[in-house]
């Protein structure tokens, strides 16, 4: 039994989303016993699979070719299942990007199984059964899942579920295999990658970040949180209702139908913590919450709270921010 961690990379550089599944994997590989190898698929990946073999990892694929170098579904599909036919693994885990959601279900589909997608969180007892859980109606519910057919089984793991700081060094690098992949005939030509619409801020670099829900009240009062961000050096961002009210760009929102960020400090000022929004902003390094209401959600993820009044916090606050700063 073992588990393989399919690790998405795109000219040269992995996509931030693999370390997450890595990490994923690596607790369920610690939990179950397993052992956990990894792959990266492409042409001359060598570099970027030598790079992931410090982590705790009992092997690494490379695989390899030039008709890999710009992803097709069929090409990935082919020559994924050439190397999961030889190395029958018991689970693979992908991160649930864009590129995955293409191609994984067809690649499950080749061995007669299901791909659980976008997954949460991972409860598993030594030697027992995986559950996967996911979420419906966007988030309001949280729906366990087992598999039940022949394996390997396929699992994609969702943004921000778990965080790449987490990663498991290793004492000893993991050996590195160079696998001479063979696509086969591919009837579909490479495109331009999938992106979403263009945006003028990016708050997935961010370090820190600001964020501002429905507790301000009023558009105008908005300017109190950003002088605070502004203070912080840190990017402004909101909840969802605060930007379809048109009060931020959409670009600054975050959450499942936003943008998923992992800065080192995330503040979340007058936000309940929908699990909506959680979804976009859980991976944060050092999460802070600032409600009145101490019964909110936010604080069960926050490392630090202040139950209080935003009004009389953040401007006390953004004070004693610029006294630092001066001193």
């Amino acid at each position: 039994m073992s588990i393989l961690v399919v690790l998405e990379q795109a000219n040269g550089q992995f996509h931030r989303m693999s370390f997450e599944a890595l990490v994923a994997a690596q607790g369920m590989a610690n939990t179950l016993e397993l052992p956990l190898s990894a792959v990266v698929v492409g042409s001359g990946v060598e570099p970027l699979a030598s790079k992931v073999a410090v982590y705790e990892l009992e092997h690494v694929y490379a695989l390899e070719n030039p008709a890999l170098a710009q992803y097709t579904p069929d090409g990935y599909t082919a020559a994924l299942e050439s190397l999961i036919r030889r190395v029958q693994p018991d689970y693979v885990l992908f991160p649930h990007t864009y590129q995955v959601r293409d191609f994984a279900p067809r690649l499950a589909t080749r061995f007669g199984s299901a791909l659980i997608s976008d997954v949460v969180e991972i409860r598993c007892s030594k030697g027992g059964t995986p559950v996967f859980v996911r979420q419906l109606f966007q988030g309001k519910l949280n729906a366990d899942a087992e598999f039940t057919g022949p394996k390997p089984w396929f699992v994609s793991i969702q943004a921000g579920s778990y965080r790449a700081d987490q990663l498991n060094p290793s004492a000893d690098a993991a050996p590195v295999e160079i696998v001479n992949a063979n696509p086969g005939d591919l009837w579909s030509k490479p495109d331009q990658p999938f992106q979403e619409s263009a945006r003028a801020l990016d708050l997935t670099a961010a370090e820190l970040i600001v964020s501002v829900g429905r507790g301000i009240r009023e558009q105008e009062n908005i300017a109190l949180v950003q002088e605070l961000a502004d203070a912080l050096g840190a990017e402004l961002a909101a909840s969802r209702p605060i930007c379809d009210n048109g009060w931020l760009p959409m670009e600054r929102q975050v959450g499942s139908s936003g943008q998923t960020v992992s800065p080192k400090v995330y503040m979340a000022v007058g936000i309940s913590g929908a699990i909506q929004h959680l979804v976009g902003m859980k991976a944060a390094k050092t999460i802070v919450a600032i409600n009145k209401d101490p019964e909110a959600p936010i604080f069960e993820v926050a490392d630090y709270g202040i139950v209080g009044d935003l009004f009389e916090v953040i401007p006390a606050l953004t004070e004693e921010v610029k006294k630092v700063k001066s001193a």
